[in-house]
């Protein structure tokens, strides 16, 4: 009976080792995620980056922000209840040109749920550019299934939910063909790397 209580004993003291130590790398990956910072005229939103699960979609926004692509651009598409989309069109409704399409990775995991954020794409799986969204809603309809392509996954907002609920909140109308755009431009001021 003594040994059985003893080796049970040395066995909890093991599992919590070993749990207080997978934490703790845990901390360490997220401390090793990329963090971003958008500023708008709505507020300023950090987004933690995942290259680990979606390594392309990660690399073609950090070449998009290195490059200050984003910098004057404005959200475009906001649908309370659902999602705000930036990343594509300038004040003047004017559509920026981009680099060559990406590889879908909406297969990877993460899903659509409040705060994520997921790159833009056409009906076609492989033609996401430039454009993200910030959903506000938990969109499992945007996920990854069989028989459904998906929207690829790539960051969290880390800290401005307030300032995405603001822009979830503007006044939307028509403009160049395009409904839910606000009436009002809400400019992505700054997009950088925090450091």
């Amino acid at each position: 009976m003594k040994l059985n209580a003893l080796a049970i004993a040395a066995l909890a003291i093991a599992a919590a080792l070993l749990a207080a130590g997978c934490s703790g790398q845990n901390k360490e990956a997220n401390q090793m995620n990329p963090l971003v910072v958008i500023e708008t005229t709505k507020g300023t939103i950090e987004i933690e980056l995942y290259p680990q699960q979606a390594p392309v979609t990660v690399e073609n926004f950090l070449k998009y922000m290195n490059d200050g692509f984003y910098d004057g651009t404005i959200f475009h598409r906001v649908i309370p209840g659902f999602m705000v989309q930036g990343g594509g069109f300038t004040a003047d409704s004017a559509q920026k040109p981009t680099d060559e399409p990406i590889k879908l990775e909406s297969n990877n995991g993460l899903k659509n749920e409040i705060g994520t954020v997921a790159m833009a794409r056409t009906m076609v799986p492989d033609s996401a550019t430039s454009q993200f969204f910030i959903n506000i809603a938990n969109n499992e309809f945007l996920n990854y299934a069989p028989g459904n392509d998906g929207y690829a996954v790539f960051g969290k907002v880390a800290s401005g939910m307030e300032a995405v609920n603001a822009i979830a909140a503007v006044q939307t109308g028509s403009r160049g063909g395009n409904s839910d755009w606000p009436v009002k431009d809400v400019v992505i001021t700054k997009a950088y790397a925090k450091k």
